[in-house]
């Protein structure tokens, strides 16, 4: 017999129980979904940073997917997800967590390995900016998807969990994560102790646009 959809009034208000594994299983979804997400706002945002003539592939992967999201996302579940009736304090304390983050993973790239992914101080709407690593717009935006991850993405993940037999949502939910962490690995580490080609140097060979910091 198949389970009920959960809406989201009772999503908002009741616990829903899950046994481990499947735990686990969602929260691959919601690092597979964030990190999409993340891209796809990253493509959209410089196409119009870019004066809407330059389409560029953002992340250092094969796949649409930037880990920084996916991490903000399981940081801002455990922060916010007991809150949830409260979606002031789920963009507040989201807003003020993936911002740390941002400012965080920002100085340790540029510091510790070599490498500027981004700097708020030459693009539009940069506010605040401070160091170039977080600015005002980029903290609301992702106070704004936290709202959407937290109402919105792990509802459906749940629905996900509860109406597909465990066995299949556990073989897509891991089977997705790990093609995903893979091409991570391989572009993040591999590629560079084997000496192979990243996805970048492949990308650009085949006509791709790279948006690319000093």
């Amino acid at each position: 017999m198949k389970k009920r959809s959960i809406k989201l009034k009772d999503y908002i208000n009741k616990d829903y129980k899950f046994d481990k594994s499947t735990m686990i299983g969602i929260f691959c979804l919601i690092i597979v979904i964030t990190g999409i997400c993340g891209w796809l706002y990253e493509v959209i945002f410089y196409y119009f940073n870019s004066g809407m003539t330059t389409i560029y592939w953002r992340g250092g992967n094969f796949l649409p997917w930037i880990n920084i999201y996916a991490i903000g996302a399981v940081l801002v579940y455990f922060l916010t997800y007991k809150k949830r009736k409260n979606p002031l304090y789920v963009f507040i304390i989201s807003a003020l967590t993936t911002g740390i983050l941002e400012y965080l993973g920002g100085w340790f790239m540029e510091y510790i390995l070599k490498v500027k992914c981004w700097d708020y101080n030459s693009e539009i709407l940069s506010f605040g900016s401070i160091n170039g690593y977080v600015c005002l717009r980029s903290i609301l935006i992702f106070g704004i998807f936290s709202l959407a991850l937290i109402y919105i993405i792990v509802p459906i993940c749940f629905n996900l969990a509860r109406k597909l037999p465990k066995k299949k949502f556990l073989a897509i939910s891991y089977t997705l994560v790990t093609i995903f962490l893979l091409d991570e690995l391989y572009n993040l580490i591999f590629a560079k102790i084997l000496s192979l080609p990243r996805a970048s140097d492949i990308y650009k060979k085949i006509g791709f646009n790279y948006l690319y910091f000093k």
